[in-house]
């Protein structure tokens, strides 16, 4: 998987206003701006975020991945 299908389905599925994916090799790094975030903990964040990477996790497309997801309030 690329970094444009991530984003992409970041995007659609989290419904963000801002996607950034980096890939380097098998690690990813994903920042993340999206509303749904506000009020809610840093790692239910993230567990929102890997339920959409969990397939190329699977396949060990990406091994490593590095979260930043942050609410519109908080940028």
């Amino acid at each position: 998987m690329d970094a444009e299908s991530l984003k992409r389905l970041l995007e659609e599925g989290l419904g963000a206003l801002s996607v950034s994916v980096e890939l380097e090799g098998d690690r990813a790094l994903v920042q993340i701006v999206a509303e749904r975030f506000e009020g809610v903990s840093r790692v239910k964040r993230q567990q929102m975020v890997y339920q959409y990477l969990n397939d190329a996790i699977a396949t060990g497309a990406i091994h490593a991945v590095t979260i930043q997801a942050r609410a519109p309030s908080e940028i």
